[in-house]
């Protein structure tokens, strides 16, 4: 028999990291403005990007199809989010923030990088790069596992 105590579980206690984490930038979006998480980084990437297509905001977050489309619906119903079609080409369609989605945007990054620099506050610039670069080589090792164990087509 194998004792097993989940709380000691690496990848347990990498989601209770990043839950933590989550959890005190959302409440900055969430309180001000009343985003989800999908909200927010559809947003995000959308402030940093202008214009993409739901398939790229896909490709940029970690977010699937359903949730994109979800926060796509959601902010256009807010006004915060409207659809153009793309100027070169006439048959895609892109998504761009509204005026008000850009103001809301531009208000909460300086709040939710205040809400980071809180987080990592007790870090020096060594034990950062550390962390960051033990981050990229588990997720990198993550991505090659999946890899590994997906059935091959």
């Amino acid at each position: 028999m194998h004792d097993f105590d989940l709380r000691d579980f690496f990848p347990y206690r990498v989601r209770v990291f990043a839950a933590a984490v989550s959890a005190a930038v959302t409440r900055v979006y969430t309180e001000r403005h009343g985003l989800a998480v999908s909200e927010w980084r559809t947003m995000a990437i959308l402030g940093s990007n202008r214009a993409l297509s739901a398939t790229e905001i896909v490709e940029k977050s970690s977010m699937d199809k359903v949730n994109v489309s979800r926060a796509v619906q959601s902010l256009r119903k807010k006004g915060l989010l409207k659809r153009d079609i793309d100027g070169d080409d006439r048959r895609r369609s892109v998504l761009r923030l509204t005026e008000e989605g850009n103001r809301i945007f531009q208000d909460l990054v300086p709040l939710v990088r205040e809400v980071e620099q809180e987080l990592i506050a007790d870090l020096t610039e060594e034990e950062l790069t550390l962390l960051e670069g033990l981050m990229d080589r588990v997720r990198k090792r993550a991505d090659a596992t999946m890899a590994l164990t997906e059935p091959s087509v």
